[in-house]
């Protein structure tokens, strides 16, 4: 090539990579990607953050962290509100009488409890068995949104209006929104009634149930790769 020829070739302006933080939508809405944990990459080191945490003060009133049970590469993720008297004491979620319920629910609808991954969107226990206030939610939401970039589910369940509202809606009303079906990033999302809800309302159970069965037979489905 003479000198006077131009180039063919002009000069390349090296690529550069976007920060994940830049990039990154969450999936619980109201997530900042600072406050998501990406640079976390495994559960255990998320469960090591959750467990020294104190970014609300939660943590000084309950006994223990309450992270999650079940299958860790679970395609079925359920979601409640917080845990009881008796998922302090335990350490697990849903181990008292509304956890059960969930188990006999779970067992009659053909899932096995540790076949799925259950966990709350708060991770510790608020006085009295309250339901977590805005600001407790705020602050531990960004755990869920790790669990869930983690897990990496195929279909999520809110169980109670909390959830619902955290995951699928600020302004849920759980008679509309229950039994339907939402899509976001690839995952699948119905809500239902929380079950300490049915020990308090029969009527709920019917409901709840047709709710479980679409679940079933979604993840059957998912499972025959249909």
């Amino acid at each position: 090539m003479s000198k006077e020829q131009p180039t063919l070739f002009p000069e390349l302006v090296p690529f550069q990579a976007q920060p994940p933080e830049e990039s990154y939508v969450s999936f619980v809405p109201g997530v900042k990607p600072e406050e998501a944990f990406l640079e976390i990459d495994t559960l255990d080191e998320l469960i090591g953050r959750m467990v020294e945490c104190k970014r609300c003060g939660l943590r000084a009133g309950c006994r223990q962290v309450v992270v999650a049970d079940g299958d860790p590469e679970a395609d079925l993720m359920l979601v409640g509100e917080g845990p009881g008297q008796d998922e302090d004491e335990q350490g697990l979620p849903f181990v008292g009488r509304a956890g059960q319920l969930l188990d006999r629910i779970l067992q009659a609808a053909s899932l096995r409890r540790d076949e799925v991954y259950i966990t709350n969107v708060v991770k510790c226990r608020p006085p009295g068995n309250r339901l977590p206030n805005p600001g407790e939610v705020a602050a531990c939401r960004g755990y869920l949104d790790a669990q869930i970039r983690l897990i990496k589910p195929k279909i999520l369940v809110c169980l109670g209006l909390l959830a619902t509202r955290t995951i699928i809606d600020e302004q849920a009303a759980m008679g509309r929104t229950r039994g339907k079906w939402f899509t976001r990033q690839g995952i699948s999302i119905i809500a239902t009634y929380h079950p300490a809800a049915l020990l308090r309302r029969q009527e709920y159970k019917r409901p709840t149930w047709e709710d479980f069965k679409s679940i079933r037979d979604r993840y059957q489905n998912l499972r025959r790769g249909e």
